[in-house]
């Protein structure tokens, strides 16, 4: 089954994603935004105006931005709170107008589903399409000047200028003293002290004026008219940039949903091997996984070959909530699960990567002479003729142990001393390699290792120069990656 972006995409048809916006952290910005959109928005009607919810809380900190000592951490946490109630609410975009938020947003994005446009990333974008050259001034707090994220955002393009310091000072007052515009303060002193800041920027050779604070836009135009450079509008920017967006969302991170307990060992083997079979020069290069563990599904073989418990409600469960958490494809490390696969993926809307399927094109592909395989697996995925069935439909043969050699596969999983009860050396491992001589001895090219946890205790194949042993756990891991690189390539 081949596996692309689209299969892998749990959302239903393209549609205007629900926004939001993040209010709280400058009650003025926050309304001042959410206005500027609903004018801006190109609707004839109500019904063709953007769903957006505004949430706005009471927000305090013990210190303000102006201060040297400012921590930010009481805002991080209302900024993550925010979002995922915004998450909880099905909202799907997320506007935050506070600047200083930005400088913290490598922190909360990799946490949240919600996609967050960026106040930086519009005025970078607005600047890119209409100012070529020549030094910006800013407007900005202390915090967010001493942090550089004007600098970060604009500077390669841009030299980035500040207020000299009697101007900043008294620029600071204005927003966050006590009759400053955080306070509701609009007075002529307000005004004239950011005029004369702008005035200080221009003496400076700014050739255009940046407000890295959301509160100036909503009283420019009373400022703008009386200063001799180009004052942009920080927030009419990006409520442009927030509808240009609406129709071109971008995908949260890939995820890989993993159903595990079916067995434990073998769960934990399979997240290592995509770990390591994933190109990455640091943590963030590597994949999401979301693991929802559970040991309580019933045996999948009991069920097979005897009067076992159906685990199929167990195991929807598990990729229901998988497909809940925002996952776009689920893996299954266990052989004999994949007995329960057609009737549970008929019921979501995300794929299951079918191991058995990928491990029987891996030999196709790697092994194109091969016509006979061998298979070491539970007695209930050779009963359940799987593999069997898999091969057949690409001209292979599969071949299992006699009954006396599956009883010695049986007992290197499930005995007392099988790799299930937590051994990996001595007897279940004889026990497996006599199996495999015997597969050997019957005709078989390769052999498959066809219960995730026999890969932990693989036979002695004589220095490589017996059959090839092949472990449906890297494979699944290799395809899921594949999937995932494809996805993020073509996001």
């Amino acid at each position: 089954m081949n596996y692309n972006k689209n299969d892998a995409i749990s959302s239903p048809a393209p549609h205007k994603p629900r926004f939001a916006v993040i209010g709280g952290l400058g009650a003025v910005a926050g309304t001042d935004i959410l206005h500027r959109i609903v004018k801006s928005t190109p609707a004839r009607s109500d019904e063709e105006h953007l769903d957006i919810a505004f949430v706005q809380r009471p927000f305090h900190e013990h210190t303000t931005p102006a201060d040297r000592d400012y921590d930010p951490i009481r805002r991080k946490l209302y900024v993550y709170d925010a979002l995922k109630d915004m998450e909880a609410d099905k909202r799907e975009v997320a506007l935050l107008p506070c600047f200083i938020s930005q400088t913290f947003m490598p922190e909360i994005l990799p946490e949240v589903k919600i996609q967050v446009l960026g106040i930086a990333d519009a005025i970078k974008d607005h600047i890119q399409r209409n100012y070529q050259d020549g030094p910006i001034g800013v407007l900005t707090s202390n915090y967010v000047r001493e942090l550089g994220l004007f600098d970060k955002v604009l500077g390669d393009k841009h030299q980035i200028i500040y207020p000299s310091e009697p101007f900043q000072n008294q620029l600071m007052e204005a927003v966050y003293g006590a009759d400053g515009l955080k306070a509701g303060g609009t007075g002529d002193k307000v005004e004239s002290t950011v005029r004369e800041a702008c005035e200080d920027l221009i003496k400076q050779g700014a050739s255009i004026i940046l407000p890295g604070f959301t509160e100036i836009p909503a009283m420019l135009d009373r400022i703008a008219e009386l200063v001799d450079v180009p004052v942009l509008n920080s927030n009419q920017i990006y409520a442009d940039y927030a509808l240009a967006c609406s129709k071109k969302t971008a995908a949260p991170p890939f995820k890989i949903g993993v159903v595990g307990g079916v067995g434990p060992a073998a769960t934990t083997d399979f997240m290592s091997k995509v770990v390591a079979n994933t190109h990455a020069s640091k943590d963030q290069d590597h994949i999401k996984m979301l693991v929802e563990q559970n040991p309580q599904i019933p045996d999948r073989t009991e069920n097979i070959i005897g009067n076992g418990i159906d685990p199929s409600i167990a195991l929807y469960s598990v990729c229901k909530k998988l497909e809940q958490g925002g996952a776009n494809i689920v893996a299954i490390p266990c052989n004999t699960a994949h007995a329960y696969v057609e009737r549970i993926q008929r019921n979501l809307s995300i794929p299951i990567v079918n191991m058995l399927r990928e491990t029987v094109e891996h030999i196709t592909t790697n092994y194109p002479d091969v016509k006979t395989v061998g298979l070491l697996a539970t007695t209930g995925t050779v009963k359940s003729k799987l593999y069997q069935q898999e091969a057949a439909s690409a001209g292979l043969n599969v071949i299992a142990p006699s009954d006396a050699g599956q009883e010695q596969v049986m007992d290197a999983i499930y005995g007392k001393e099988g790799v299930k009860a937590g051994y990996t050396s001595g007897h279940c491992v004889d026990q497996l390699t006599l199996a495999y001589h015997e597969l050997e001895k019957s005709g078989a090219e390769v052999v498959i290792l066809g219960c995730t946890e026999l890969p932990l205790i693989p036979p002695d194949t004589d220095g490589g120069r017996r059959p090839a042993l092949l472990d449906p756990t890297k494979i699944l891991a290799q395809k899921c990656i594949e999937v995932a690189t494809k996805f993020s390539n073509h996001g």
